[in-house]
């Protein structure tokens, strides 16, 4: 998210480990997460070139954008949409309604689904043990789609994977 912060937010972040904003708005300070709990944990701050914009690295305790998305920037809107289309051919399929297409057929047959994923791992293992670029795009593209059909299958959101990836990433730091 894009936030904007004053002196006062600034040691309000610093002296609590929460990341505070000033509010543009109504001029007054204000912690992210204060009334939906949905708080930023301030892991560090890095200054830009000139010092006149900070990036905080942060652990959200749940989304931070206020529509409910973990991002007001969406870093995977296609990854997104793609689990979001397979969710929803998971309803229609346990809502009884016909479906025709690969994913139904996938989500439907389990020893397909297993056989399909490390089919794709193993392929994709091949193409960089090649050195081949394209089958490596290529592979690890078929190997992410089987991926997210087998969480869905498993009842793991998309969600809980960028996050599990994420506090990962950021442990790291």
């Amino acid at each position: 998210m894009l936030g904007y912060a004053d002196r006062a937010a600034l040691e309000a972040s610093l002296a609590t480990g929460e990341l505070h904003f000033h509010s543009r708005r109504s001029g007054a300070l204000w912690r992210k997460g204060a009334t939906s709990g949905n708080v930023l944990a301030l892991v560090s701050l890095h200054a830009d070139c000139d010092a006149d914009a900070l990036l905080a690295l942060v652990l959200p305790a749940g989304p931070t954008c206020h529509i409910g998305a973990d991002s007001c920037f969406e870093a995977a809107p296609f990854l997104q949409r793609l689990a979001g289309i397979i969710e929803a051919r998971a309803a229609a399929r346990a809502a009884g309604e016909a479906a025709g297409s690969y994913t139904a057929r996938l989500l439907d047959d389990r020893n397909l689904r297993l056989k399909k994923l490390t089919e794709e791992a193993g392929e994709l293992a091949v193409a960089c043990a090649d050195g081949n670029a394209a089958g490596v795009a290529a592979e690890a593209a078929d190997l992410l789609y089987h991926a997210l059909v087998a969480c869905c299958a498993a009842g793991v959101p998309f969600e809980d994977v960028v996050k599990i990836l994420r506090q990962r990433h950021l442990g790291k730091l």
